[in-house]
């Protein structure tokens, strides 16, 4: 047993102490935050402007054709990896650029926005027909009653699932290496590389998204709560 723990120890040790290794993870940590705060907030803007584009609709019923391009963003970028939408980012659309945070950022938030937006529209739809008919018979315009009425009685329902889309977009941040970014799962690559040890630097960066995940799920149950009891009033 303590032949195990001095082994353990010594490769924590190594992976950890030697060499101050452990600012090479919490930079790529600070990088990894970043990528995800910034394209959380792109992907909640783009989100909800294609989620007001999805229910457009013509006065006869029809799908405009905002509609129809914001459904046809929205499958694309569903079905298509995110793995694929940043190597497309970075060696087509933007290849003149070396800036790996900000493609990271652009093709994060493109992603998150096809999410975001369904989960707007949805949050958008759950609310009582009712309100927007109020919202006209007081004199308001269409546009005045869904910013004003429908929107702010759609954010309890959509707070919730956009925390849940923060989280996926926090873990899927791990392939910005491809985009010489060194992020927190580059970083636990680089000290293996170094330490021809990969068990501890990987189950150490497995540990700190484990960590950080486990806070923001916390926090995000603490919010559903609370909103519940604000709804129970």
């Amino acid at each position: 047993m303590q032949e195990w723990f001095e082994t353990v120890s010594g490769k924590f040790v190594m992976a950890f102490v030697e060499g101050d290794r452990w600012k090479l993870y919490l930079k790529g940590l600070g990088v990894t935050i970043e990528i995800a705060f910034f394209a959380a907030v792109l992907g909640l803007l783009i989100g909800t402007l294609v989620a007001l584009m999805r229910l457009s609709v013509k006065r006869n019923g029809k799908k405009t054709l905002w509609s129809r391009l914001a459904g046809a963003y929205i499958d694309v970028i569903r079905g298509t990896p995110s793995v694929l939408q940043l190597l497309i980012m970075w060696f087509i659309v933007m290849k003149s650029c070396k800036n790996g945070t900000l493609v990271a950022v652009l093709s994060f938030g493109i992603n998150s926005g096809a999410y975001v937006a369904e989960i707007v529209r949805a949050g958008i739809l759950a609310v009582d027909k009712g309100q927007t008919e109020a919202g006209r018979s007081l004199g308001l315009t269409k546009a005045q009653t869904m910013i004003y009425i429908v929107i702010p009685q759609a954010i309890k329902n959509v707070l919730p699932p956009i925390g849940n889309e923060f989280i996926v977009l926090l873990k899927e941040t791990a392939i910005v290496g491809y985009v010489s970014l060194t992020d927190l799962t580059r970083a636990a690559n680089q000290i293996t590389s170094r330490t021809l040890e990969a068990f501890m630097p990987l189950i150490g960066a497995a540990v700190i998204y484990f960590v950080i995940i486990k806070i923001l799920t916390i926090l995000l149950d603490i919010l559903e709560r609370r909103l519940r009891k604000s709804d129970n009033r």
